[in-house]
């Protein structure tokens, strides 16, 4: 089992979960997170192993390749996996079991993977087990948005592999090792295209700006627990995948400053909490990028720090709405409120997790996204430190205030509801006590992380840092409190929040069937024109051919030697010529 990928017994004992009983799929689900992970920490014990791979024409294939750096996500993937898993013990559903399941261990076997087409082919398989996840909703709009979801990882599936293509043609049987790709393009042994099209295909899956749409269209249609699951694994690999292959990528900076930014807006005035904590899962990305376009060791030990932190912290919120969801039958904004009293312990883990994403002090948050910003600082990106300050106080908006406040507090809306069973409330604190424990005592994270260059000597509660990230909170707080106490905060309405998807949902198809009724037009048009064309040419055919026609009587022997002996006299004429 040396060769085996970590995550493989994941995959095979999550499609084998169907063809056991009810109670032995419940069980399933809770024991191979923590096989998978007993195998991970087997394969590493004492030392981290030699990769493991083999020859592939010509090329060589690495399928279990452990660093500190892949260690950072299988570790984290496998706790998700657990925790989600004890979330989802009331799941009656083969389905989204087995779907689960092998989605998280294909992106934790992707996690490990050498080189570039063993990659690809746990990628592929994130994309179509997840999309399981949203078709179990079983409603129109769910299926609708599985498809959208489908298509476009598919889409970044095939991007990838093209890349890959491009990259073997390009020789050498190191060709498709995964490892720093933008520095290959610099050295100049990896062309602008294969490069480039594997750094969209990573894009597509980390939700960059005009290719995020995918995250806020499906997120919200899967079921009260996929999206958990969903939340976890498919952006996190990709944020892997990117720190893996364009470390130091100048590009990245602002494309990732570009993310933290342009959520908030949409957060503000979205009335599904799910789809808020969508657009936050979005601003949160942004800062990861950020610290992977900046590339440093620093930087790069934050973005493995912050989605550490982020996965457990995100979950902790999708956990709650989710419980609110399963009771209430709603996440909107303007049908909840006042829950406190009927769900207090939901409440308190989800202020927990609201704390956390807001960078409260005592709470994970808090010391990973600080590494990404000192790395921002030390390396003079000072316009992208006030972005992400910025994006820090909208954050604090739309996910840390937003979230709790009109979901348990604000206006009562007369839900009388038990608490969440007892299995969520026992994953929502094991998550919440995660989360103020990596506030609280970073150093084992920090031990966790690729570099240890750069996070011995950081005082994460430095008395300076500390001030002023309470100033900006309580700065962010009082705006709030204003905006709502003068009216001014944009109310929670029943309405529907156009994005850029608009254009390929609306425009798009109303074009195409535009082009296909031009084209019938113009098929029928051209139709009508051969008749009328070819009904002279019938017409003078059925004079000649026809009964009665000229050539149909009968002709005297005399006569068709006259037509024969012309006819061997044009013939002849034509030869010569």
């Amino acid at each position: 089992m040396s060769s085996w990928p970590p995550g493989l017994l994941m995959i095979i004992g999550g499609l084998l979960l169907p063809c056991l009983p009810k109670s032995g799929r419940r069980w399933g689900t809770v024991l191979l997170p923590l096989a998978s992970g007993l195998h991970l920490l087997w394969l590493v014990w004492g030392e981290l192993p030699d990769p493991t791979g083999l020859q592939l024409f010509n090329q060589e294939l690495t399928l279990v390749r452990i660093d500190r750096l892949s260690l950072v996500w299988g570790t984290i993937f496998h706790i998700a996996a657990l925790l989600t898993a004890i979330y989802s013990w009331h799941v009656k559903d083969a389905t989204q079991q087995s779907a689960a399941q092998a989605y998280a261990g294909a992106a934790i076997a992707a996690v490990f993977a050498g080189d570039l087409l063993t990659l690809f082919v746990f990628w592929e398989l994130t994309a179509v087990t997840s999309v399981f996840l949203i078709w179990a909703a079983r409603t129109d709009r769910s299926f609708h948005a599985g498809l959208r979801y489908l298509i476009i990882q598919i889409g970044s599936g095939v991007l990838l592999l093209a890349g890959i293509a491009m990259l073997a043609g390009e020789g050498g049987s190191s060709a498709l090792v995964f490892d720093n790709l933008w520095d290959r393009f610099q050295g100049g042994t990896a062309g602008f295209c294969p490069v480039m099209l594997i750094l969209v295909a990573f894009g597509i899956k980390a939700a960059f700006p005009l290719l995020h749409n995918w995250l806020q269209d499906a997120y919200p249609e899967a079921t009260v627990t996929g999206t958990v699951w969903l939340s976890a694994f498919t952006t996190k690999l990709a944020i892997y995948a990117l720190a893996r292959g364009f470390a130091g990528a100048d590009c990245l900076v602002w494309i990732g400053a570009a993310m933290t930014v342009f959520p908030i807006f949409f957060a503000v005035i979205e009335n599904d909490l799910r789809r808020v904590l969508a657009y936050s899962l979005n601003n949160q990305l942004g800062f990861m990028v950020v610290g992977i376009g900046i590339g440093t060791e620093m930087a790069l030990n934050g973005t493995a720090a912050h989605a550490f932190a982020h996965i457990l912290y995100k979950a902790l919120l999708f956990m709650s709405i989710g419980a609110v969801l399963y009771r209430t039958g709603t996440a909107k904004a303007s049908e909840l409120g006042g829950l406190y009293k009927s769900m207090p312990w939901t409440c308190g883990f989800c202020i927990v997790g609201a704390a956390s994403i807001s960078a409260v002090p005592l709470f994970s948050g808090f010391v990973t996204k600080s590494l990404i910003l000192e790395a921002a600082v030390d390396n003079h990106y000072s316009l992208i430190y006030l972005i992400m300050l910025f994006a820090s106080v909208g954050v604090l908006e739309h996910s840390g205030i937003k979230i709790p406040y009109f979901a348990f507090f604000g206006r009562d809306q007369g839900h009388r509801v038990s608490e969440a069973p007892r299995n969520m409330l026992i994953a929502m604190g094991i998550t919440a006590a995660m989360c103020i424990g990596i506030g609280i005592f970073p150093e084992p994270l920090y031990r966790l992380l690729p570099f240890e260059t750069g996070i011995a000597p950081y005082e994460t509660y430095r008395a300076g840092h500390l001030i002023s990230q309470l100033q900006l909170l309580a700065f962010a707080a009082l705006a709030f409190t204003v905006l709502i106490r003068t009216g001014i905060y944009p109310p929670e309405l029943r309405a529907l929040n156009l994005d850029t998807d608009w254009f390929y949902r609306k425009p798009l198809p109303a074009g195409i069937r535009a082009c296909w009724r031009t084209l019938e037009q113009w098929r029928s048009d051209a139709v009508t024109g051969i008749h009328r064309l070819a009904d002279p040419l019938r017409k003078g055919a059925h004079h000649l051919l026809g009964p009665g026609g000229l050539l149909a009587r009968t002709w005297s022997t005399a006569e068709m030697v006259l037509w024969v002996a012309i006819l061997l006299g044009i013939s002849l004429v034509v030869y010569y010529l």
